[in-house]
């Protein structure tokens, strides 16, 4: 009796030793897997990643930009470059070397340098390029280097048999700015239409405040089930982003469309 009840405390011991190992291998996200003076990796999610790169500006000083990874199987796609050439080979050789996976496309979601500086290092690789019709010819009229292929409202990925969803809701921060959504892990990338908790308005110059808060509804009516939100600065979050993005643009107005204030 005492043999029987020896081997069987054994076996439970045996089974708590491999749950341990186990677990002490699970990611717990984020997880940051890659640090240098100009990019920041960040994984978020069992296949999506944050890449952060920096702008340095007038009015705001070094900005950090954040763009988004998906990978699956052995793909991956790259939304938003990194702000400028050199930082953008880093990432491209990061995914190349370090996760071995073929990159196979990179789209901006928005016409500025936080979106497509880097655009050149990614074309000059064979990398294809996709933007909306509105951001190709934004891009244009900046003299920007453009993307190479082009969409109207909205465009479907698959990347290693999974489905992302890039998507226009209407005018924001910029006139062009679309939001990417990848269903299997609820990851919605909002760029720079959506705002961190606490952030200010922000850069302003092609934006359509009367129109954001709107914009917004519209992106979070379409995607109420999302889980990680990533906006084009700061820190990520959850869907609370969305709120408070709204209520950051959101106008008042009394009489027959008198504008009174913004809040």
């Amino acid at each position: 009796m005492k043999r029987v009840l020896y081997l069987l405390l054994l076996t439970l011991l045996s089974f708590a030793f491999l749950n341990c190992q186990s677990s002490s291998k699970e990611v717990i996200f984020p997880d940051e897997v890659y640090r240098s003076e100009a990019l920041v990796v960040t994984r978020i999610s069992a296949n999506a990643y944050v890449h952060t790169s920096y702008l340095l500006t007038n009015d705001f000083g070094n900005v950090p930009c954040n763009g988004l990874l998906i990978t699956s199987g052995k793909e991956a796609f790259v939304f938003d470059t990194p702000t400028d050439d050199p930082s953008s080979e880093e990432l491209i050789e990061w995914i190349q070397s370090s996760l071995g996976l073929e990159i196979k496309g990179v789209m901006p979601t928005h016409f500025h340098n936080d979106c497509l500086g880097g655009l050149k290092s990614f074309e000059d690789k064979g990398i294809p390029s996709y933007a909306s019709n509105h951001t190709i010819q934004l891009a244009k009229e900046n003299n920007f280097v453009l993307p190479q292929l082009g969409f109207s409202d909205s465009l479907e990925l698959n990347v290693g048999g999974k489905t992302i969803l890039a998507k226009y809701f209407g005018e924001g921060h910029t006139q062009d700015n679309v939001v990417v959504y990848f269903s299997g892990e609820d990851v919605l990338f909002g760029g720079c239409l959506i705002k961190e908790m606490g952030a200010n308005k922000g850069f302003l110059g092609d934006a359509n405040v009367n129109s954001w808060s709107n914009t917004v509804e519209n992106v979070k009516k379409r995607f109420p089930d999302a889980k990680i939100v990533v906006p084009g600065h700061g820190q990520y979050g959850n869907i609370e982003l969305l709120d408070y993005t709204i209520n950051l643009f959101k106008t008042r107005h009394f009489g027959e469309g008198k504008f009174v204030e913004n809040q």
